[in-house]
């Protein structure tokens, strides 16, 4: 070799080379996750739920003083949420875990799903006080119901298809339970909030895990 020949250098250092790729991998994985939908919706927590609102439907319709119905049903209301937020962590742990098809809770689909689920519930919360107050306690049942309907159909356009489908159903129940007798509210409430989670509990849970 000729000692006058130039001394050639690397275009780029291997370990550069690296780091550029794994950016890119990160990249693209962030994207996917943004993109997909939000799957871990708990089949078996809704079948709880569901179960949990018949006994409270069933003891709310012993009651003859409209404050104590509903605070029964506050107190369901609390429960149910209690028992999802635990059900749906649960199964989003799992599914990490496992390697399966689950994202973060708030980020990407999750925090969509959330966002979206959030202000119908806020605005039910916000139309039951007035509605006590102004002694229109009839309406609360069909009010839930359209209103929780919404909730899951809004945040259900970020998940997987059998959620926006329950929750049109929720809000046709609802629209129909605004026009029903008053005598009827437990009862709808029960084939609602207690049938209507149960079967599509069991449904999600069936085709889409636990």
């Amino acid at each position: 070799m000729n000692g006058s020949d130039p001394v050639r250098l690397p275009d780029e250092d291997p370990p550069a080379l690296h780091e550029h790729a794994m950016a890119d991998l990160r990249f693209i994985r962030r994207t996917m996750e943004e993109a997909g939908p939000f799957t871990a919706v708990p089949g078996w927590g809704m079948v709880l739920v569901g179960a949990t609102a018949l006994g409270a439907a069933a003891l709310a319709s012993r009651q003859h003083e409209p404050g104590t119905w509903l605070v029964i049903w506050l107190l369901e209301a609390t429960l149910a949420f209690v028992v999802a937020a635990v059900s749906l962590a649960r199964k989003t742990r799992g599914g990490l875990a496992a390697g399966l098809a689950a994202h973060p809770l708030f980020t990407g689909p999750g925090r969509r799903f959330a966002l979206s689920f959030a202000p119908p519930l806020a605005a039910g919360a916000l139309l039951t006080l007035v509605l006590f107050r102004l002694g229109m306690t009839g309406v609360l049942p069909g009010v839930w119901l359209l209103l929780y309907g919404a909730a899951v159909a809004s945040g259900g356009a970020f998940s997987i298809r059998i959620v926006p489908i329950m929750g049109a159903c929720f809000m046709l129940a609802g629209a129909a339970t605004l026009f029903a007798p008053h005598a009827w509210r437990d009862v709808v409430l029960a084939a609602t909030f207690g049938g209507l989670h149960l079967v599509f509990g069991v449904l999600i849970a069936r085709r889409h895990g636990g």
